[in-house]
């Protein structure tokens, strides 16, 4: 099971409806759960940004959930849970406790173009940032999949 947090009006479900994708696509979904979850409680119960479901349904990629935010017993109930850029991976660090059964990843360690840091386009005009942002998770799960999944 793989979690995403961020705000989780951008990145974090954009990460979630492509890894649900994936997950579909290679019949992983008895094996696999995902979610996304908010770092903070800014965005709790809204829809992602037009942006990225505008995105997200220019590649046939559904989505329908809304923000919310992380708890501690995520920690517990996921395996993987990913971080966008340092600071999530930070923010992640501080949360998880000493005890926590997650593995925390920096999602864009897995892209094999090397773009590390998954694109944040909230303060973007246009939908060019979410297309980046749209391409580095493909990229970067899909090769997740490829080495963790059975």
């Amino acid at each position: 099971m793989a979690m995403a947090p961020g705000c989780n009006i951008c990145r974090s479900p954009i990460a979630e409806a492509v890894f649900a994708k994936l997950i579909k696509e290679r019949n992983l979904d008895s094996q696999w759960s995902v979610d996304s979850a908010a770092l903070g409680s800014w965005h709790v119960g809204n829809k992602p940004d037009p942006r990225a479901l505008s995105t997200l349904k220019k590649h046939d990629v559904p989505y329908n959930n809304r923000a919310r935010q992380i708890t501690k017993e995520d920690f517990d109930k996921f395996d993987f849970i990913f971080g966008m850029d340092e600071d999530n991976m930070s923010t992640l660090e501080r949360k998880a406790g000493k005890n926590s059964k997650a593995q925390l990843l920096l999602l864009g360690s897995f892209d094999p173009e090397g773009d590390r840091i998954i694109r944040d386009p909230y303060y973007d005009d246009g939908d060019a940032g979410f297309e980046k942002c749209y391409q580095q998770c493909m990229r970067s799960c899909s090769a997740f999949l490829d080495k963790h999944a059975a």
